[in-house]
C-alpha cells in the first residue's frame, strides 16, 4: 500500500513561516468572485485598501504556501497518484481576527489515517500563530481513491451536525462562476493542474478542470457574511463544510443558508450547481459565528 500509516502518523511536525500582504488579500477576494458591482461599498470592503477587510477564509491561503490537501500529500509515508486525490472537507476555527498585513508561523502534521474500504482519509491539522499568540486552526480532510482496505479504523462520520431543518431556507443566494474564476483562484497559491489543465483533470475522471474546493468555500462564506453578518467577518469564529461534489466553472452555485433557530449563534448552509438539477457541492457546512 503506497501510504505507510505508522511513518505518516509519526512524522514530526512542520513549520514554515508565512507572511502576506494586503495585495494578497485582495487576490484573495478577487478569486472568490469580490468585486461585482466595483463600485458597491460592500464589495469596496473586500478590494480597496483603504477599506480593506479580510474574509476569514483567507487564512486557507494566507502565505500562498502549499494548500492543506498539497501538505497532506508530501508528508513521509505518503506516495500516492495526485489523480486520485480529493479534498474531503475542511474546517477552519479563528482564534482572532486575521490581519490585513501579518507574519506568522504554521505548523502541520497529520493526525489521522482513516480507511473507507474503498478509500483512504488523512487528516492534516495546521495551526498559525503570530508573535501575539495563536490566529488559527485549520484541518484538511484528504480524500485518495483506491488506498484503503487494509483494515484500519473508519473513525468518525464525516457529518459532524444534523441536517439542515426541514424548512424553507431563510436565505438563498445565487453566485455566478466566472469561466476564468479557477484560473484567477490559483494565483493565490494552489497550484494543482486538475483546476486549470483539461488532460489532467480528464485522468482524474472529471470532464474538465473543476472549480477548487477552498474557492467554493471563500465564495460561500462570503455569502453568508454579505446577507446575515452585516459584511462583518470578525464575527465568524469557526466554519466547517464537507465537499459533496464537484463544481464547474461557468456554473451557478445556489446557496441556501439557515438560522438555527435553537438559540445557538450557528448558520447552516448547503450548495448546489443551479445548471445540474441542484447537485450537491457543499454539504454539512456550519458557520459559526458572535
Amino acid at each position: 500500500m503506497p501510504i505507510d500509516v505508522a511513518a505518516a502518523l509519526a512524522a514530526p511536525p512542520r513549520s514554515a513561516g508565512v507572511s502576506w500582504t494586503p495585495k494578497d488579500v485582495q487576490l484573495y477576494h478577487l478569486g472568490i468572485g469580490a468585486g461585482v458591482p466595483a463600485t458597491d461599498p460592500g464589495e469596496l470592503r473586500y478590494t480597496l485598501e483603504s477599506r480593506l477587510h479580510v474574509l476569514p477564509s483567507f487564512a486557507t491561503v494566507a502565505g500562498a504556501g502549499e494548500p492543506g490537501v498539497i501538505r497532506g500529500l508530501s508528508v513521509p509515508g505518503v506516495d500516492v497518484d495526485p489523480a486520485r486525490v480529493l479534498h474531503g472537507g475542511q474546517t477552519l476555527v479563528l482564534h482572532r481576527p486575521v490581519p490585513v498585513a501579518g507574519e506568522a508561523v504554521a505548523t502541520s502534521r497529520l493526525t489521522a489515517v482513516r480507511d473507507k474500504g474503498n478509500a483512504a482519509v488523512l487528516v492534516l491539522r495546521t495551526e498559525a500563530a503570530d508573535a501575539d499568540g495563536p490566529l488559527w486552526t485549520e484541518e484538511a480532510r484528504i480524500f485518495v481513491r483506491g488506498e484503503g482496505g487494509w483494515g484500519g479504523g473508519r473513525g468518525p462520520s464525516a457529518r459532524r451536525f444534523p441536517p439542515p431543518p426541514e424548512r424553507p431556507p431563510d436565505r438563498v443566494v445565487e453566485r455566478p462562476v466566472r469561466e476564468d474564476q479557477a484560473l484567477l483562484y490559483r494565483l493565490s497559491g494552489d497550484l494543482n493542474p486538475l483546476h486549470a489543465d483539461p488532460g489532467f483533470a480528464r485522468r482524474a475522471g472529471f470532464e474538465r478542470p473543476v472549480l477548487h474546493g477552498l474557492c467554493t468555500y471563500g465564495i460561500t462564506l462570503k455569502a453568508v457574511v454579505d446577507t446575515l453578518l452585516g459584511g462583518d467577518g470578525t464575527r465568524v469564529h469557526a466554519y466547517a463544510t464537507r465537499f459533496a461534489g464537484p463544481a464547474f466553472p461557468g456554473e451557478t452555485l445556489r446557496i441556501r443558508i439557515w438560522g438555527t433557530g435553537d438559540g445557538v449563534e450557528r448558520v447552516r448552509v448547503s450548495v448546489t450547481a443551479v445548471e445540474r438539477d441542484d447537485a450537491p457541492v457543499l454539504a454539512d457546512t456550519v458557520v459559526s459565528h458572535g
